[in-house]
């Protein structure tokens, strides 16, 4: 009797490209245009006037590698999310939550500004800015979405358990995070701050 050889995954090598925001050697991509993220901004009036100007350019896109699946198994990628703002209120992700919540995610910052915005099911937030050199280590049963609060594209290199799944519906059965990240005109500001969502309704578990 013989024994099969365990079948193994091939390495990859990835070179990140990342003034264009993009990942040699990755696998999958997917992109959020405009016309995708109705409702998510407050400002309605301020979403339909840039609608009416959009010009098809993605607002935000992710290029990533997935080379085996199971237990252990990590999805790395690079995130990019153009700048702009709706209102008040500076461009950003749907965000989400792991389907198997106690999964963590790293994001550590390539390009531009931004801000990984961080809520749990039972009200806490944090608000981490995140700059190219920095990483913002995300735990397990936060909710969480990258924030472009710069003039520039803001990209992440982040990596987590591939098993780990999202949730995206999470914000949107709340009403929205329970914070927002707005403009601060006050003098001497960092030019961001936070500011309550008046349509949150509290987080839930998933039916």
């Amino acid at each position: 009797m013989t024994l099969e050889s365990p079948r193994y995954a091939e390495p990859a090598r990835l070179k990140l490209l990342v003034e264009l925001g993009a990942m040699s050697g990755s696998n999958g991509r997917y992109e959020k245009h405009l016309a995708d993220l109705s409702g998510l901004y407050r400002d309605s009036a301020a979403f339909d006037r840039a609608l009416e100007n959009d010009t098809g350019e993605p607002a935000y896109f992710v290029e990533s590698s997935v080379i085996e699946g199971g237990d252990g198994a990590l999805t790395v990628g690079i995130s990019t999310v153009l700048p702009g703002r709706f209102g008040d209120e500076y461009a950003m992700t749907r965000g989400h939550v792991h389907e198997q919540a106690e999964c963590a995610e790293l994001y550590y910052g390539l390009t531009g500004r931004g801000v990984m915005l961080m809520e749990t099911l039972d009200g806490q937030t944090r608000a981490l800015e995140i700059v190219p050199g920095v990483a913002v280590h995300v735990p397990g049963h936060w909710i969480h979405r990258s924030v472009n609060v710069g003039h520039t594209p803001f990209s992440t290199l982040f990596c987590y358990a591939t098993e780990a799944g999202q949730d995206y519906n999470v914000i949107a059965r709340a009403g929205g995070m329970k914070k927002l990240v707005v403009v601060d005109d006050a003098p001497g500001a960092s030019s961001w701050t936070l500011r309550d969502n008046p349509d949150h309704r509290g987080y839930a578990e998933k039916d």
